[in-house]
């Protein structure tokens, strides 16, 4: 079964809208108001599994600012989605810090 439709998922997905309002993260950067109906991985769940449900790594996107994060046909992270990525730098670190503390 796709991760994506996974019930887990769903009542996450769902969850993230409402914390954010409906409200495109992206958008409302500029000030602007756009209805939100994406949920995106900051940091790609097929790359990066374990934080598939971390609230730090999801963002509410309308579905052409969520185009704008990765090319569609490849996967690969935009500038704008590094951009996200770096701005959540602290958050990645600090969890990888938490699950393998140094020797």
């Amino acid at each position: 079964m796709s991760f994506y439709k996974k019930r887990k998922w769903e009542r996450k997905r769902a969850a993230v809208l409402r914390r954010d309002e409906y409200l495109c993260q992206e958008s409302k950067r500029y000030g602007k108001t756009v209805q939100a109906n994406t949920v995106h991985h900051i940091y790609p769940a097929e790359q990066y599994p374990e934080l598939a449900y971390a609230d730090w790594n999801l963002l509410s996107l309308s579905e052409a600012n969520h185009n704008r994060m990765h090319v569609r046909n490849t996967g690969e992270v935009t500038e704008l989605g590094k951009w996200w990525q770096e701005r959540r730098r602290r958050e990645f670190e600090a969890f990888y810090a938490r699950i393998s503390p140094p020797p």
